[in-house]
């Protein structure tokens, strides 16, 4: 297994702030907020788990390098950008323009070069660890799960196709059938449900860039987004954990205890 939380990072550059016309809580409403502390015992459990320590709204690795919306920038993009796909349209490129509620981010126009030093510093860095930890896994044990970890609001967001709608506990995404085996993801899902938890696959959410670029079943690479209802574990106006935080992390450490404990021919299911 490789964990990774793309979305947890939460130290934010005082360039990036400044830069904003947002004040830090409202930055911080697109953070998934503290689920690297959720799946801290990924290493307990033999896992390595690569966090990005930048916010999201700052660089988000879980897009492609040059997945951007034209109208932030000053000047026309150059060729070879990204810049017609549903999540950069909206706004939610890899470098974002909104935050999760549709507030614009910045007072003022990017320039093009200031965007590559940060994929160059963050993005690929980022990227370039996660493929050496699944490459390795691979190579080590013959196969490689990769779980990539989330949060998600506990009721849709204005620009979701279940907007205003509330959401179940988790949502399992694998690229709707693409990026693991049947068997892993049931296993998954069979043990959450165990473990009391309402579940559901591919909606909505059906896993982001990551999920897609490293999910490659017939390579031995399956990929897993997780997606976890905030509203079980912290106050989502506060940004505060609560006391459902413990009792969450104690049972993703026994979902990974048990997913490190799956016998190999789950992966050829």
């Amino acid at each position: 297994m490789v964990f990774s939380s793309p979305h947890s990072g939460r130290d934010y550059p005082a360039e990036f702030v400044a830069a904003s016309r947002l004040d830090a809580l409202r930055l911080r409403r697109s953070e998934d907020f503290r689920v690297d502390e959720l799946f801290a015992s990924a290493p307990r459990n033999g896992a390595p788990l690569l966090c990005a320590l930048f916010p999201r709204a700052f660089v988000d690795v879980n897009r492609e390098a040059q997945e951007l919306d034209p109208g932030m920038f000053d000047a026309p993009l150059p060729p070879g950008v990204n810049s017609t796909s549903p999540r950069a349209r909206a706004g939610f490129g890899t470098i974002a323009r909104v935050v999760a509620h549709g507030e614009e981010i910045y007072a003022r126009k990017l320039s093009f070069a200031e965007v590559r030093a940060r994929i160059d510093a963050h993005y690929r860095p980022y990227h370039q660890a996660l493929a050496q930890l699944v490459d390795d896994t691979r190579v080590s044990f013959g196969s490689c799960l990769l779980i990539d970890c989330h949060s998600m609001p506990s009721v849709g967001g204005p620009f979701d196709a279940d907007a205003g709608c509330s959401r179940v506990d988790i949502v399992l995404g694998d690229a709707n059938g693409k990026s693991a085996a049947p068997g892993i993801v049931a296993a998954v899902e069979g043990r959450l449900r165990t473990l009391g938890y309402s579940v559901r696959r591919n909606a909505p959410y059906s896993g982001g860039h990551i999920t897609r670029f490293y999910g490659r079943p017939s390579e031995g690479v399956h990929a897993l987004q997780i997606e976890i209802n905030r509203g079980l574990y912290m106050d989502e106006g506060a940004l505060r954990l609560n006391a459902g935080f413990a009792p969450l992390a104690a049972d993703l450490d026994r979902l990974m205890g048990f997913v490190a404990g799956l016998e190999p021919t789950r992966a050829a299911a």
